[in-house]
């Protein structure tokens, strides 16, 4: 496509940005400097005394909101860490982890997956491997950046949204953006927007994942609550519509009904694996 973003031209000075690597780790630099810069404002990093250690801070009440800080506390160590320090040695952490996936993954494409074929066709003739999503993003690395920060934009407003509905209108669970989902759903969202519609489908694809990831967890949690699972949820869209279709299947129907239920949900598969076959085969002679 012509708006591809992979046709994104950089200044000769920026023509380090096309390495993935390097733009991954600087995006987030700037967003764990953000949110660090956020709590050093707050006075959040001050509240635990130093020298506290592990023990102490894991069974003293007062603290029972700041585990989501980790290490940036520097909870049982001697030394201090700077916030800005720490924010530039998780960003880089963060791209050091996606560069080791990313090298996973071409080894994946070169030896695994033709290796993998010989296997299956003596023991599983037709069968297809099954890949994660990282396989996608050696295909359009500035859509992996684009899809990752508009998939966590979209996270935050719906956050914003979900705090509104909860204050106004009914209680609500508020999901709060985790780093994991929308970078590598939200990347992959964003991969395919772009092939489908080019800068503007990775976007708007990404962004609309950022608010599916937002809003379908916090509707299973009454669900999952319901079948005795407290304050837990699923992070992935697919996931989460599953557990609503299902999870309310469960709830309302029992017995032999909810049996099968099971065995046609189960056998299904299976019977579009052998019709589809013989289907493409009548298109093809026709």
């Amino acid at each position: 496509r012509e708006n591809s973003t992979e046709n994104i031209k950089f200044s000769k000075r920026l023509i380090f940005l096309r390495d993935n690597t390097v733009s991954i780790g600087l995006t987030m630099i700037v967003m764990f400097l953000v949110i660090t810069g956020v709590a050093v404002s707050r006075g959040l990093l001050t509240l635990v005394p130093a020298g506290t250690t592990a023990a102490e801070f894991a069974s003293n009440p007062q603290y029972a909101g700041l585990q989501h800080l980790g290490d940036l506390l520097n909870i049982g160590t001697e030394t201090t860490t700077n916030w800005i320090v720490w924010a530039f040695t998780r960003g880089l952490s963060f791209a050091g982890g996606v560069y080791i996936i990313l090298s996973g993954v071409r080894l994946i494409i070169g030896e695994i997956v033709p290796a993998f074929k010989g296997i299956a066709q003596k023991l599983v003739p037709g069968a297809k491997p099954a890949i994660d999503c990282p396989i996608a993003f050696t295909y359009a690395p500035n859509a992996v950046i684009i899809g990752f920060l508009s998939s966590f934009v979209g996270g935050i407003l719906g956050l914003f949204i979900l705090g509104v509905i909860n204050a106004q209108i009914a209680a609500i669970a508020l999901i709060l953006p985790g780093v994991v989902p929308h970078f590598f759903c939200g990347a992959t969202a964003g991969v395919f927007g772009n092939a489908e519609g080019g800068i503007k489908g990775c976007i708007a694809g990404s962004f609309v994942h950022g608010l599916l990831i937002t809003f379908l967890p916090a509707l299973c949690m009454p669900v999952f609550t319901l079948m005795g699972f407290t304050s837990a949820t699923f992070s992935d869209a697919d996931f989460s519509i599953m557990a609503l279709i299902f999870g309310n299947v469960a709830l309302n129907v029992q017995g032999a009904v909810l049996t099968g239920i099971c065995v046609v949900c189960f056998c299904l598969p299976i019977l579009f694996n052998l019709v589809a076959p013989k289907k493409a085969e009548e298109k093809k002679a026709e």
